[in-house]
Parts: C-alpha cells; structure tokens; sequence
C-alpha cells in the first residue's frame, strides 16, 4: 500500500518564500551587472518575484496529487 504524506499549504507557502528571496537576490544582481542602474534591477526583480512565486507554488500543490512511492520514505 502506498502512503500519501501531505505538506501543509503553510509549508508550501514558506518554501516558495525562502526560494524566491534567494533566487530573485541572484536576479536582481544580474539586471544590475547588465544595466549598470539599480531601478530596472529592482523592477525586474520584483516582477520575477510575484510571477515565479506564484508558478512555484501552485507546482508544489499539484504534487501534492500524486502519492509518494515507498521508497521514498527509507
């Protein structure tokens, strides 16, 4: 028999979080390197943000329909 263990939404939700401040930082400096100037870089960072979080989280929840293998769990 396969168990399925759920992750809280909460979890879900503090993942996508900690995820995005990492990996839009990684962004943000980039734009600088490539613009010179800290408005676009920040404008493009933030509008990667809010598109990507959202995307991360709604995957995490649509794995939350598929059942872990036993493996899984040793």
């Amino acid at each position: 028999m396969t168990e399925t263990v759920r992750e809280s939404r909460r979890r879900s939700l503090l993942k996508a979080v900690s995820w995005r401040v990492l990996a839009t930082a990684t962004t943000i400096l980039i734009a600088w390197a490539v613009y010179r100037d800290i408005k676009p870089a920040l404008a493009i960072g933030g509008i990667e943000f809010l598109a990507k979080f959202i995307v991360y989280y709604l995957h995490e929840r649509a794995w939350q329909i598929f059942p872990r293998s036993p493996a899984a769990h040793s």
